[in-house]
């Protein structure tokens, strides 16, 4: 994440707790970084004029005032409870930190009679797993689009085999609940697709990439029909 992105995502967490505070500890670990570069944000934050104080003691942290809180989203406990068995279905996608957090958001922006009767309708809802679990998707995967960085992973094929290569993100595609990163692969000097749970280490380089476009031929896939998301 960005410093602009986090900025933004540390205002929108602020907001979906007001009054209540968060500390900076709390903050760092959400975003996994510093406490100084927590304070640091925040800092720039109130320098922009975002009304935002800290409230001393062992149990405070940083506020912000009420008054510039979001107005309540207006989801019912149906709605609710449909956004929360989507989080839950997405298993291998690279976007639950993500939703994650917007699910955070609806659930303090409900009522609490809302809240309340959406948290016993989500009871009754279960999901049967197989004994083993999926891996979780690493975070510089999740983040490859907005951070804009070429990433070095170390990636396993079919067969087993390990290589280690850079790649330029370029987007992902699903097919059947299966995840893939298209990336344009260095090694290979051609737009490959990678599939996310056979990526066993990554690491984000200090490079940017110039921009790179993905034309719908690069994604010729021989059966299926591709979709893209409707926003």
């Amino acid at each position: 994440m960005n410093r602009t992105d986090r900025l933004y995502a540390v205002v929108e967490e602020l907001r979906a707790v007001a009054p209540r505070p968060r500390s900076a500890r709390w903050l760092a670990e959400r975003f996994e970084v510093s406490i100084r570069t927590v304070e640091r944000d925040i800092s720039a934050l109130q320098q922009a004029s975002v009304p935002i104080w800290a409230e001393p003691g062992r149990t405070g942290g940083y506020c912000l005032s009420s008054g510039h809180t979001l107005p309540p989203v207006n989801f019912t406990p149906d709605e609710a409870v449909a956004m929360a068995v989507a989080l839950q279905s997405m298993d291998a996608a690279p976007f639950v930190p993500a939703a994650a957090a917007a699910m955070r958001k609806l659930t303090y922006a409900m009522t609490p009679d809302d809240a309340r009767r959406a948290r016993e309708r989500a009871e009754r809802v279960h999901f049967l797993r197989s004994a083993a679990e999926k891996r979780g998707v690493p975070r510089a995967v999740s983040d490859a689009l907005s951070t804009g960085r070429v990433l070095r992973i170390r990636y396993g094929d079919r067969e087993g085999r390990e290589t280690t290569r850079d790649i330029e993100p370029l987007g992902y595609v699903e097919s059947d609940g299966v995840w893939f990163v298209v990336a344009w692969c260095r090694m290979r000097g051609s737009v490959r697709a990678f599939r996310i749970e056979r990526i066993r280490d990554v690491t984000v380089t200090a490079e940017r990439p110039a921009p790179r476009a993905l034309a719908r031929e690069d994604l010729d896939i021989p059966y299926g029909t591709l979709r893209t998301l409707d926003l």
